[in-house]
């Protein structure tokens, strides 16, 4: 009997860890979480980081070291966040290296606070590339409207990144194009495109807290019979979109040329009700070629006892598209919950930045 992770590795869904700390890494759970639980990279984001420097006796003697340098508050999470990246690229290189460059990943993003900002994004992006100076590491961009021209001049000067906080299929579409447009950027300067790599991360529950939400307003037993299959039905016509658009004729030129598709990541796959599954959007979306990035407490959910059965998303497009029939049906507009989720996202993520630096500042001047 293989255990479910390994499960899902053989039916193509790479396991990604949505969690870092210097802990974690220097403990060896990191490396233990390789062996033990099919994990094949690492994602993060300024709340995780909020997190485990607030709670982070491993990165006293740092903050000490930092503090004496007279580095500002910027300057230090920057210098911690990067050398976490680092330590974190180094214990997945092998992963990296018997996957030919696929997985083995960890991801740093960029400044929230730059979220609309273009050139602010790029020139942060290779700022924060050269820093970590590993292969192995992904830029993560947010996939606003700032965003989008940000990850094509990033990808074209020959650096891979993982594009965050996806939530409507316009929106994707768009960072396909993006993407695309970075890969002819690169092989134009004469980038080696085999190397260059990215994935696309498209929110699960929070569409669902979202739409539940206004279902419940609504009230009715249609309404009602809706609840929690938004995410998943809007992430599985995003593979959908993935399948038609890269067998286009744009892609495979590309794709000949030696570039690698960009893979569908699921990400907020931590279920927020309690009532669900707490597995629900992992076996719910097996599909090859895909990324699921999980909490640790899905992680362990998934080890423990989730049933994977193979591919659930292809097999359900149409069921897919009944879903969104009947949410325009009973008054829900889709593209009104995926403004407001990303803008909620962007503010999230700059709350959680604030934090972060408010959690620094203290730790340098008591450092002081």
């Amino acid at each position: 009997m293989t255990s479910p992770t390994a499960q899902l590795s053989s039916a193509g869904v790479s396991i990604w860890l949505d969690d870092l700390s210097r802990e974690r890494i220097t403990s060896g759970n990191l490396a233990e979480l390789i062996t033990t639980r099919d994990v094949t990279g690492v994602t993060t984001n300024p709340t995780i980081f909020a997190g485990a420097l607030s709670n982070g006796a491993a990165y006293a003697d740092s903050v000490a070291e930092l503090a004496a340098q007279g580095a500002t508050t910027d300057q230090a999470i920057f210098s911690i966040t990067t050398r976490d990246v680092q330590e974190a690229c180094d214990v997945f290189r092998p992963v990296y290296d018997a996957t030919d460059g696929v997985d083995g990943r960890v991801s740093i993003e960029v400044s929230p606070d730059l979220a609309h900002d273009t050139a602010g994004t790029v020139e942060q992006a290779k700022d924060l590339w050269k820093r970590v100076d590993r292969e192995n590491a992904l830029i993560k961009i947010p996939a606003t409207r700032g965003g989008l021209p940000a990850i094509t001049e990033t990808i074209g000067a020959g650096i891979s990144v993982n594009v965050t906080l996806i939530f409507s299929l316009e929106r994707y579409g768009e960072v396909i194009d993006a993407y695309l447009a970075g890969l002819e950027k690169a092989r134009d300067a004469g980038h080696d495109l085999s190397k260059l790599r990215s994935v696309a991360s498209f929110f699960v529950s929070r569409v669902d807290t979202e739409v539940d939400g206004r279902l419940t307003k609504i009230g009715s037993d249609d309404a009602t019979a809706l609840k929690s299959r938004a995410g998943i039905a809007n992430a599985r016509l995003a593979y959908e979109l993935f399948e038609k658009r890269f067998a286009e004729k744009r892609a495979a030129d590309l794709l000949a040329a030696g570039a690698n598709v960009q893979r569908p990541l699921w990400a907020s796959t931590g279920v927020k009700d309690p009532a669900l599954p707490d597995t629900l959007y992992v076996t719910e979306l097996v599909a090859e070629g895909t990324v699921n990035t999980m909490p640790e407490k899905t992680l362990e959910a998934t080890f423990d006892h989730a049933e994977v059965r193979g591919d659930t998303v292809t097999v359900n497009y149409e069921d897919a598209r009944e879903v969104f029939a009947q949410l325009a049906a009973v008054g829900v507009d889709f593209a009104d919950v995926t403004q407001v989720l990303e803008d909620e996202g962007v503010e999230k993520f700059d709350a959680s930045w604030r934090d972060l630096q408010k959690t620094v500042t203290d730790a340098l001047e008591a450092a002081r």
